[in-house]
Formats: C-alpha cells, structure tokens, sequence
C-alpha cells in the first residue's frame, strides 16, 4: 500500500460554486516534493491539513475532522471505465491518491501511518456537492456518485509531519466495530436506518455525524 500522489489545489473562480467569492480549490494537482501536514483547526476555522492546499468554502469543508481528503485509484479506475475518459490523480479534489487500500472500507477510527511521521484517522465518507458536480461536468453526478457509494475517505491528523509520493501507507490500528467510511456516507445519505450503527464508532466519527446518530437515536426513544 502507497501513495500515488499528494495533491493540492489553488483557489480559481467558476461558476459552479456557492461560496461566496465564487471560488474553490476542489481542482487539485500532484505536488513535487514533500508536503507538510497537520491539523488546521476546527471547521469554519481551519482549512486543509495540507499546506499550500486550498479550502474556500469552510462552511462545509476543511476543519480537523476534515483536514485530509484519501480516494483510491482503484475506484478511479472503475469510474475511468463508466465514464469512458481518463481521470488524473487528484481530479476528485482528493488529497491523497492510494494504491492497495480499500479507502471506501475503511473502518472509523482506522489509522494509517504514511511515510515515517504522519499518523492519520478515518472519520468519514465524502459527501458530493454541487460544486464536486460542476467540476466533474457530468449529468446527475451528485445521484451517481451517492449510488455507487465508493466516497474515499475523510482523516484527521493524529501525528503531523511531511508526506510525499511514492510513501508507504501502514494500517496501525483497526477498530472491530465494522463502521466503515462507506456505512456512514450511506447512513447520512439514503439509509438512516443505519444511524444507530454508528454509534459503535464513538468519538472516532466526524463530530457532525456523531451528533445526527445521537440525534436520531434520541428521537426514535421519543
């Protein structure tokens, strides 16, 4: 298991985004060399845990439960193959782009360790926006995308340092609740009725979730 690449992107106007400037970083390139990583502070606060990585809209992005952004290039390969073009490492707006790692099924709360220093830990799935959509420029991908359920992952920063590509990736810890990244995107998407499985995971869930599972539970007992 490895990286492939580690990429960041540079804010640029498009049409497609609410963020109030009208500008996002979600197009995102390999870096050369290594780049520093670390825990950019609470959402709406902190952006990327990448330096040089831009996040504009931090109303919905960036923050410690959302500081790095892992997908898988087996997974952009599948869609490579239904879309019918090619898509680079990094065009899926993703931090990290593995090799061998099951990104999707990765467990909360799993940890990596990549290269000799960073230590990272899944918290969630990715959600698709309109901005994702309108990047992408394909028909109905917000719906495409929910369906397949092949999300990547979203870490935080446990251990910070420097990452660059062609590092190793090493799962340091696995939980045994069988929470995985891709059971809370459906969870928060189109299966509520996984809401109170989430619980297993505890604090390691994104904070956002943890709230909506609890919430859910609490008024199921009302």
């Amino acid at each position: 298991m490895k990286l492939l690449s580690v990429n960041v992107g540079r804010p640029r106007p498009v049409p497609y985004t609410s963020q109030p400037d009208g500008v996002t970083g979600i197009g995102k390139q390999p870096a050369e060399g290594p780049v520093r990583v670390a825990a950019p502070g609470p959402k709406g606060v902190g952006a990327s845990g990448l330096a040089g990585d831009a996040v504009c809209d931090t109303r919905h992005h960036g923050g410690n439960d959302q500081a790095v952004y892992a997908y898988a290039r087996e997974d952009l390969d599948a869609w490579e193959r239904e879309l019918g073009r090619p898509l680079a490492n990094g065009c899926f707006g993703e931090n990290l782009t593995t090799d061998g790692l099951d990104v999707s099924g990765a467990l909360i709360g799993e940890r990596w360790r990549i290269g000799p220093q960073v230590v990272l830990e899944v918290t969630a799935g990715r959600i698709p926006c309109a901005t994702f959509q309108g990047h992408m420029g394909e028909r109905r991908w917000v719906e495409r995308f929910t369906r397949k359920a092949a999300t990547g992952a979203y870490l935080r920063v446990i251990e910070p340092g420097e990452i660059h590509a062609g590092d190793p990736v090493e799962i340091v810890y696995r939980p045994d609740h069988g929470v995985t990244a891709a059971m809370q995107f459906r969870a928060v998407t189109t299966e509520r009725e996984l809401l109170p499985r989430l619980l297993a995971a505890g604090e390691a869930l994104h904070s956002e979730t943890l709230a909506q599972a609890r919430n859910y539970v609490a008024r199921q007992r009302d």
